[in-house]
């Protein structure tokens, strides 16, 4: 077959799993795994909250990879950066200074793996005609979906399992992601061979460097300028401010001691209640969520989804309260709160769409998703010491009254009516399935 006609399923699957695995390995499953090795919440909040840093400025030098080589140049020197990083943090994970080195390695792998976003969702575009664009866009979501259950489910139930076997934590999370680090080697191997070589993927931009950087310029420019983009703003930090918080002491919560407040959970029984039970439901929510604001449109669901991503918070909260001893109701409770998250998270990913629509919406949607990764990072520093001074109960009172800043700004956005209906959203030339 023509190297530069390969079928798209020969590539597409692998490529948006390696998309998904060192997002959810640097936001989540480091998350569980400090806090296995026994740091406090306000560290783990503190540290894997900064982790966020390379996607809010993803956009600063995005450009670059447009006028420096090609996509595909880009993707496999990330994929073998990204293994080298996974590689560099399961060799550190049983030394004395495991906290600073894994640290620097997870920042290697974050820039490393906002960078293969940039390239991957531009190879997409010109590896494949408008058509397959659209055919294939649900393939990638589905792909990325089932990265998220591996990271945060099988490799966490896999590290429970060690850690249950050898009664040693570092050496159990120093396999796992040796493990992650060999899968990312086979990546790269087989995206070396396998990627097409498309026409347009020459890695020579038809500007020079300083139109790019001007047209850069105007970019922010045009967008910082945008009728009502003060409300905008607003929206993309504070519609989950609670989620924010919420997401970076789940895990937390989950494992801690019951005299602590927590539930008790062994690691493996997290893999299993948060990243797969969880994850599932998210994905459900997330397809209910398209399904429904296809045939309505998002001014009619802005409400529904707006309530939907805050009042299940509120499972987090019975579950503070009552401790329950039963692993299905802690199960019922996770996949209720991830439902919620998935259906509410559908109006916010369709409303930066919407507001990224005109001249440089590509350029645009980015800008919003690096806002959306800061609305994340912020709240998620201070997360841990909140929770630290409140307690669980109270932290989660707490994540319900940061709710209500979400709600009070739905009824003053400003949504096209028919927005989100049918084949009328039009999708961003950078796509959803990253969720940051």
């Amino acid at each position: 077959m023509n190297q530069s006609t390969r079928s798209p399923w020969s590539w597409i699957p692998t490529l948006y799993f390696a998309e998904g695995l060192p997002y959810v390995a640097v936001m989540t499953v480091s998350v569980i795994m400090y806090k296995r090795f026994g740091l406090s919440n306000t560290e783990i909040a503190l540290y894997t909250s900064w982790l966020y840093l390379p996607w809010v400025i993803k956009p600063f030098w995005s450009p670059f990879v447009d006028i420096l080589r090609t996509k595909r140049w880009w993707i496999i020197s990330m994929q073998l950066l990204i293994g080298a990083g996974l590689a560099g943090v399961a060799f550190t994970l049983p030394t004395p200074f495991y906290l600073q080195a894994s640290l620097a390695f997870f920042w290697l792998m974050a820039f490393s793996s906002a960078t293969h976003d940039i390239a991957a969702d531009g190879f997409y575009m010109l590896a494949l005609d408008d058509s397959q664009q659209s055919f294939f866009v649900g393939i990638r979501s589905t792909f990325y979906r089932l990265a998220s259950i591996t990271g945060q489910g099988l490799l966490v139930v896999l590290a429970g399992f060690l850690e249950k076997s050898t009664g040693k934590i570092p050496y159990a999370w120093s396999i796992t992601f040796f493990i992650l680090a060999g899968l990312f080697l086979a990546f790269f191997v087989y995206h070396r061979f396998v990627l097409p070589y498309p026409h347009a993927d020459t890695g020579k931009s038809a500007h020079t460097p300083q139109e790019v950087m001007t047209e850069f310029g105007n970019t922010f420019k045009s967008f910082f300028t945008k009728k009502g983009i003060g409300l905008a703003i607003a929206f993309m930090l504070l519609y989950r401010l609670a989620e924010a918080m919420l997401v970076k002491l789940a895990s937390p919560f989950l494992l801690d001691s019951r005299d602590m407040g927590g539930l008790g959970l062994h690691t493996s029984e997290v893999g299993i209640t948060y990243g797969t039970v969880g994850v599932i439901a998210l994905t459900l929510g997330g397809i209910i969520g398209g399904i429904v604001a296809s045939r309505q449109g998002l001014k009619f669901w802005l409400w529904p989804m707006a309530l939907a991503i805050t009042l299940p918070n509120a499972a987090y909260l019975l579950l503070a309260y009552f401790q329950p001893d039963s692993f299905i109701w802690v199960n019922v409770a996770v996949a209720v709160e991830q439902l919620g998250y998935g259906f509410g998270f559908t109006a916010y990913m369709l409303y930066l769409i919407y507001f990224s629509q005109g001249e440089h919406k590509t350029a645009h949607y980015s800008i919003c998703t690096g806002i959306m990764a800061l609305g994340m990072m912020l709240p998620g520093m201070a997360a841990g010491w909140i929770q630290e001074q409140l307690g669980y109960q109270h932290f989660f009172i707490f994540i319900m009254i940061a709710t209500i800043p979400t709600l009070l700004l739905i009824p003053f956005m400003k949504v096209d009516k028919d927005f989100g209906k049918s084949k009328k959203t039009p999708l961003p030339d950078e796509e959803v399935t990253t969720e940051q």
